[in-house]
């Protein structure tokens, strides 16, 4: 892992040392569900971080694999929650990469397939990539006897609360044809809900449609490397040993920041537990230890008594 901190490997740190990160890295990458927010309700003293970091000059991006909305909607809940200081060119969301993806990596020439929200058809057509219109299929309408459209280069995957066997079943013969591309924006299996409930996530359509297809996706988001190509092609001089993603989920966020060789903090306000990581950091399978966490704090409000003592030694 990046960085040489003596209290690194699933530590719980505090006080003077977040001191010691907060003025040894250059650029903080933050997830947003469970690290900056809990749905519409910021965490506890999020936006002080972000906004202080931001004002010390300090390189701030936020990645997520959230591809129901697109980025502009995401600066205004930064706004409405209270985060004055973030802008558009902050936001790298997994619909937003795809986009990057498809136009700029492999140059897609033809149609997208969408099995998504509206949010990740927008930054499609933003970029310039012409999706196939969805339109009401007749409702005795079956894969036998709907119309498919023609000139489908790629299919990408997203969350899709309005999903029908229908729009899978076409997705499945689209990807019949080899030259047809296979993307998913990300491959979160679900997501935490109110009252113990959850959400199936991303990852748990584009499983069935592998299974359909007999074909493996792409993964475009967290933790596929792609997202941080993404911020490096925006942002010039990102160097890994200079940066922490800060996150709230151990096989996305952590794994995220294994893969792209940054050190990487998890707060203890979403997903992912410390038992969890530390039964991970016990694990005898090697690739189980990308999962573990060099920091842990109970939540990213931790960094405020840092900044403080910033303060106090520059005073």
């Amino acid at each position: 892992m990046a960085g040489a901190f003596a209290f690194k490997g699933c530590q719980k740190i505090r006080g003077a040392q977040i001191r010691v990160l907060l003025e040894a890295k250059e650029f903080f990458l933050f997830d947003c569900d469970g690290v900056i927010w809990h749905g519409e309700n910021a965490i506890t003293g999020a936006a002080k971080v972000v906004n202080a970091l931001i004002r010390r000059g300090k390189n701030v991006v936020f990645v997520t694999n959230n591809s129901t909305r697109p980025r502009e909607n995401y600066v205004n809940k930064f706004t409405r929650l209270g985060f004055t200081d973030v802008m558009l060119d902050q936001i790298f969301s997994s619909s937003y990469c795809s986009a990057l993806y498809l136009r700029d990596v492999v140059k897609v020439r033809g149609q997208v397939f969408v099995i998504g929200c509206e949010g990740l058809r927008t930054e499609l057509l933003e970029a310039g990539i012409p999706c196939v219109e969805e339109e009401e299929d007749d409702p005795d309408a079956t894969i036998y006897n709907c119309a498919l459209a023609p000139d489908v280069k790629a299919v990408l995957v997203g969350h899709d609360d309005k999903l029908t066997f229908l729009k899978l079943a076409k997705a499945s013969c689209y990807l019949r044809d080899p030259e047809c591309l296979f993307l998913a924006t990300d491959n979160d299996p679900w997501h935490p809900l109110s009252g113990g409930r959850i959400l199936p996530g991303s990852g748990s359509l584009t499983a069935a449609l592998e299974v359909a297809s007999g074909r493996k996706a792409t993964v475009i988001g967290k933790p596929s490397r792609f997202m941080f190509e993404c911020i490096s092609s925006q942002f010039s001089g990102v160097d890994p040993a200079q940066c922490l993603m800060v996150g709230d989920r151990l096989e996305t966020d952590m794994l995220f920041g294994s893969n792209c060789g940054l050190d990487t903090m998890l707060t203890l306000t979403g997903v992912s537990q410390i038992e969890e990581a530390q039964e991970y950091r016990s694990s005898d399978l090697t690739t189980n230890h990308s999962y573990v966490p060099d920091y842990v704090v109970d939540t990213i409000a931790d960094f405020l008594p840092a900044f403080e003592e910033i303060e106090e030694q520059n005073d």
